[in-house]
């Protein structure tokens, strides 16, 4: 084990999270034979096999899951460490680990934009996914805060809502929808959307509404990125449902309009989560109370806050 480096170790935990090289690899930004590499070499210096494979999914050997109590074991101290050392310089420098729902890509870096000229020395880690992701994300426990826009269920969490994110629908300014000045819900059956991907929040909240009243839901295309779906409802696919902060650049341009559909906005507001009972670092606090108390101010005065 005097052989056995840190970064085998960490490549370890994530191949036991992932149960895949493959994914593993994805998450770690190396190739999947680099990945099988290192576990066989670990495998090697423990002295038993770490994995067995079922199928496709790897599953672990009793060795496996003692090292991988081992290393979160690891891993949880030298992050208390690494809190102890930033409580000690203060805010002079330390990093911050952030897990966002990708509608929150329009504000999270304005916001971050004067919090890091406040505290310069402040290294940022900025992770971008959908709903799915960010809650697998918390659910072991990878960054400091995490911002979805549904609390998450099943989990024992500390959570605070700080922005209002409403859901409004798109559509070209050429749409026969657009002409109306308002839409009944009902004038939405039929029609084509294009929807994010399975595991977006948005997604799961659209589908909730309109299933309710019965609106047949046609998918016409599907998206993982909102500025994509933006270009394809301006080029007359179909319309769609994001949030209204997607606008908050450009707002409503020539090409895309925000019809004014009965039941909407569907008024959903993005929430700050950690894992109840967490020690959150020095950073990650002054950043998680700058959001509560100034979050609001800081987008109204760059004028990119949603309207009410």
């Amino acid at each position: 084990m005097k052989q056995v480096t840190f970064h085998q170790l960490k490549v370890f935990e994530v191949t036991a999270r992932r149960g895949s090289f493959t994914r593993a690899a994805e998450e770690l930004f190396l190739t999947q034979p680099t990945v099988s590499i290192q576990m066989k070499q670990l495998s090697k210096a423990v002295g038993l096999p770490l994995f067995e494979q079922v199928g496709k999914r790897l599953f672990l050997t009793d060795a496996g899951q003692q090292l991988l109590d081992t290393c979160q074991d690891i891993f949880q101290r030298l992050e208390q460490f690494e809190m102890t050392v930033a409580d000690m310089q203060g805010m002079k420098q330390g990093k911050l680990r952030l897990a966002v729902i990708s509608t929150a890509k329009y504000i999270i870096p304005r916001l971050l934009g004067p919090f890091c000229q406040r505290y310069p020395g402040i290294d940022v880690s900025l992770t971008v996914t959908n709903h799915e992701k960010v809650v697998e994300r918390l659910r072991h426990n990878l960054d400091d805060l995490y911002i979805p826009s549904q609390i998450p269920e099943g989990l024992d969490v500390t959570c605070r809502t700080f922005l209002e994110n409403p859901l409004v629908v798109l559509a070209s300014r050429n749409h026969p929808l657009a002409k109306i000045k308002q839409v009944r819900l009902e004038q939405l059956n039929g029609q084509d959307f294009i929807m994010r991907e399975v595991g977006s929040g948005t997604r799961q909240a659209v589908e909730k509404l309109l299933e309710e009243h019965g609106i047949e839901i046609r998918v016409r295309l599907e998206l993982g990125s909102n500025e994509a779906i933006k270009q394809a409802v301006a080029g007359g696919l179909g319309v769609s449902v994001l949030s209204h902060h997607c606008l908050a650049l450009e707002g409503e341009t020539g090409q895309i309009v925000v019809l004014n559909v009965e039941q909407f906005p569907i008024r959903r507001h993005w929430n700050l989560v950690y894992p109840r009972g967490k020690q959150l670092s020095i950073v990650a606090n002054t950043f998680y109370e700058y959001l509560l108390t100034e979050g609001r101010q800081v987008l109204q005065d760059t004028a990119v806050c949603a309207p009410s």
